[in-house]
């Protein structure tokens, strides 16, 4: 396997797994720095006040975006399996 196919391999994984990170990450962030914002200025310190509202969200990104998801992930996986008879013939 030549030394660019590996990197470009690499990078596409990197790639693909912040695509498929992103839509449920962001959202969790954006809520936790809201009621984090809400609990500084409110000056109520509970650490499991942010666990609910955060999955709520990430659950309902992930019914959202879970298409979209899979699909990406699909088509990546697929793109792969192409690649094999290539990676074979080059031994």
């Amino acid at each position: 396997m030549a030394p660019e196919m590996v990197l470009t391999l690499g990078t596409r994984m990197l790639e693909v797994t912040v695509l498929l990170a992103a839509p449920l990450l962001i959202p969790a962030l954006v809520v936790g720095l809201v009621i984090g914002m809400f609990q500084a200025a409110t000056q109520v310190n509970e650490m499991t006040l942010s666990f609910i509202p955060k999955l709520a969200v990430v659950v309902l990104a992930l019914m959202i975006a879970g298409p979209w998801m899979l699909t990406t992930l699909l088509s990546f996986t697929l793109e792969l399996y192409q690649l094999i008879p290539e990676l074979i013939g080059s031994q």
